[in-house]
């Protein structure tokens, strides 16, 4: 259990007299997660699709008291799973109060000559007692430029000057890991690590004692080890020296979402209720949704997003990952659909506002926007994509995104009777600038056929119903049943 305290410590003999227990930071967190799992608390939060995969081996691994990697690609949550170990922490634990002690040093167990001396020497009742609390004891670090003597130490040349000899603890300038003594250290993209670092890095994890310049100075540093990689480089020979490998306790695998409702509960997760500018006002379209008023001035508009829209978005992330032009060992992170449907939302608030609709619904139309969130994002195989540029890539994702949702509504619905209003000659034409009502008179001319379009998002409102034309017209597009031509950012849809 974590230790809870009235009023805390000021001093040793305060700090004893309570009944405060001294643990190594694993053996800490061991046990509060322990607690945590016989009370049936939430152990991650923000986690979706990893309950039966990766939580159950990083709980075993906390129990094992292993270091840990977190080995995925990018955008599968590796640091914000690090970052929530924190969680399993105490509260706060105490440490000796001195200005010439550069970690927080264990009151009962002090690591350091100056803590030794202190806790020798001086009276409980006057060696002084504050409390580190857990959110101070994580750190992390990326491995690019990372140095030696940034996250293990140096020699400080002024203390030589001053007389210290090398091989004294005193001569020593702390880096990161010392530092966190007692607290959670992780390295982010552990391939990219000098080697040098990674040889001073084993010693910590086999030893726990530090090295610099070929003096031994000897640490019992306490602090749990985390880092993450990706899987094409850290399997990759001459990456990771072996020594470093063996050393690791235990390897987190993590993965993408397995199916495409899971991502859509992390688009929603992440967008609809947490960071957007106009928070909880992203909705689900209602059925029984009357048609919308105009916005009164200066009042900022609610956001409609379709379900099909939602899946559009992930579905698009899904393609790129199976891709033949987009190098796998890369991955797709999440991220691409988190500002893809932020991308969608912005252009539908922006329609809104200049033409004064509410509410903002996203089209098809506002996929145009993509190039900007997603270009980037996408690291092409430059074997299979031979001469295509990155905007060719997206447009052929997103067009096999489209053409395999629209395919399930076809299943569901029979949409493709639509396209024979187009050997009648029929055009139509959309945009993303377009007001709803443009769409409803359209539709005014063609046969009733049409009304199965609405099917796919039911609503009487006019500007979720434009939003499932431009789905039908993008699908049959996409399936070869029509053909369409683009300029000056209007879509004009044609057999």
């Amino acid at each position: 259990m974590s230790f809870v305290m009235s009023s805390p410590c000021t001093n040793l003999a305060e700090l004893r007299a309570s009944g405060w227990q001294s643990k190594s930071v694993k053996q800490e967190i061991h046990d509060n997660l322990l607690s945590k799992l016989q009370a049936g608390e939430e152990l991650f939060s923000k986690i979706v699709g990893y309950e039966d995969t990766v939580l159950p081996e990083i709980n075993i691994a906390v129990l094992a008291q292993h270091d840990m990697l977190f080995l995925g690609e990018k955008g599968q949550a590796k640091s914000r799973l690090m970052r929530q170990l924190v969680n399993f922490l105490d509260e706060a634990i105490p440490y000796i109060d001195d200005a010439q002690i550069p970690i927080h040093d264990d009151p009962y167990f002090p690591i350091t000559k100056r803590g030794r001396q202190i806790v020798n020497s001086v009276p409980a009742d006057e060696v002084p007692i504050s409390w580190w609390h857990r959110e101070q004891r994580y750190a992390e670090r990326l491995s690019p430029g990372t140095k030696f003597a940034d996250i293990i130490g140096e020699i400080d040349p002024a203390k030589l000057a001053g007389g210290v000899s090398m091989g004294a603890e005193d001569a020593l300038h702390f880096g990161l890991i010392p530092r966190l003594h007692r607290g959670i250290f992780a390295m982010n993209e552990l391939p990219e690590l000098d080697e040098l670092v990674q040889v001073g890095l084993f010693n910590i994890l086999e030893e726990r004692d530090v090295q610099i310049r070929g003096y031994p100075v000897k640490f019992d540093i306490d602090v749990l080890i985390l880092f993450s990689a990706n899987p094409a480089t850290y399997n990759r020979s001459g990456k990771v020296i072996p020594q470093l490998k063996d050393r690791i306790g235990s390897i987190i695998h993590t993965h993408y979402p397995h199916d495409r409702e899971l991502g859509i509960a992390i688009l929603e997760q992440e967008v609809d209720s947490n960071q957007v500018p106009f928070g909880n006002r992203v909705q689900t379209p209602n059925s029984n949704a009357e048609d919308s008023p105009q916005i009164p001035a200066g009042e900022e508009p609610s956001v409609v997003v379709p379900y099909f829209m939602k899946e559009l978005i992930e579905e698009i992330s899904r393609a790129a990952r199976r891709s033949k032009y987009i190098d796998h060992e890369s991955g797709v992170s999440a991220r691409l659909s988190i500002a893809n449907y932020r991308t969608v939302i912005a252009s539908a608030r922006q329609r809104a506002a200049v033409l004064g609709e509410i509410p903002a619904v996203p089209r098809i139309s506002d996929l145009g926007h993509f190039y900007a969130s997603s270009l980037g994002k996408l690291e092409l195989d430059m074997m299979g994509s031979h001469q295509m540029s990155e905007r060719q890539v997206l447009d052929a994702v997103m067009a096999e995104a489209i053409a395999t949702v629209f395919g399930e509504y076809v299943d569901r619905h029979g949409l493709a009777e639509i396209a024979e209003i187009f050997s009648q000659g029929v055009k139509i034409e959309v945009g993303d600038m377009l007001p709803s009502s443009h769409y409803a008179k359209l539709l005014e001319r063609v046969p009733p056929v049409w009304d199965k379009a609405f099917e796919v998002n039911a609503s009487k409102d006019e500007a979720v119903r434009a939003s499932c034309v431009e789905f039908v017209l993008a699908g049959l597009y996409a399936t070869d049943q029509i053909s369409r031509s683009q300029r000056h950012g209007q879509i004009i849809y044609e057999l």
